[in-house]
């Protein structure tokens, strides 16, 4: 089963309510929101990822920026704010854009630089 096919909005939402949902669900049910919800819960969800990222993670820096205004981290400072080796921040990346058929891996020459 696709994984598209695992959630729906009604069953997402719920598992976001819920005050006791198991952490790893919880993250699932937000990833499904993020690729399938309805484009104001994604543009909600994307604002308080971008929240949380400067809250949690505050040596993590906005380099570039896709046209979009979508921001570009780099692979190895991802991997340090993370406590993990750049492969393993690499692997995890490429597993997430593989399994969803997006593109998750930016070239520079597709951003602009952050001032």
């Amino acid at each position: 089963m696709e994984f598209k096919d695992h959630w729906t909005l009604e069953n997402a939402l719920k598992v976001l309510q819920h005050q006791t949902v198991d952490a790893k669900l919880w993250a699932e049910a937000v990833e499904w929101l993020l690729l399938y919800g309805p484009p104001d819960i994604q543009a909600l969800l994307l604002h308080a990822s971008g929240i949380a990222t400067q809250e949690c993670f505050p040596d993590l820096k906005t380099e570039r920026c896709t046209e979009e205004g979508q921001p570009c981290y780099d692979i190895a400072a991802i991997a340090r704010a993370l406590g993990i080796d750049r492969e393993d921040a690499y692997k995890t990346i490429a597993e997430k854009e593989m399994a969803h058929q997006l593109r998750h891996f930016i070239e520079p020459d597709d951003t602009y630089t952050v001032h």
